[in-house]
């Protein structure tokens, strides 16, 4: 989704506009410590599988979706990293949006790559103990993240 809104020259307003990256920096930040308080307050005992869950299907994939998006600094990256990369004699849109598609294939690789190597512990990382601590620690690093974007104080 960055590299489309960047190919459609959107992801500049981030860079020019304090504003428009205030704002999605705080939206962000809200969101963040909203996702992290409730992992904190309420970790699953038990690690379902989609099929198992009996919640609506997709909802992890918006929580990681909108984390993703709601972040300025992917944003930024996406706008400062991506076009340096486009030829001089090609059209920036589509590229930009090839060098996207790149980065997510990429990104598909390395998660079958974490999954094919966690396969072997995967009974030790569903007991609910593990699957608690995992839940806690990961709902503390998403509050950490989430103070540290609303406490920033300027554009690095």
């Amino acid at each position: 989704m960055w590299a489309a809104v960047v190919a459609l020259g959107l992801g500049a307003l981030l860079i020019a506009s304090q504003l428009a990256y205030t704002v999605l920096r705080w939206i962000g930040a809200a969101y963040l410590l909203w996702v992290g308080y409730k992992m904190l307050r309420h970790p699953r005992r038990v690690f379902l599988t989609v099929g198992q869950s009996g919640g609506p299907q997709g909802a992890a994939f918006v929580t990681g979706a909108l984390t993703n998006l709601l972040n300025p600094k992917v944003g930024v990256f996406y706008v400062s990293f991506l076009p340096q990369f486009v030829p001089p004699d090609v059209s920036v849109g589509p590229y930009i949006l090839l060098l996207g598609a790149i980065h997510a294939l990429l990104g598909l690789i390395w998660f079958a790559c974490l999954i094919t190597a966690t396969r072997p512990i995967s009974t030790f990382l569903q007991r609910p103990a593990v699957v608690q601590a995992c839940d806690r620690l990961t709902g503390s690093v998403f509050v950490a993240f989430g103070l540290g974007l609303a406490l920033e104080s300027r554009r690095s």
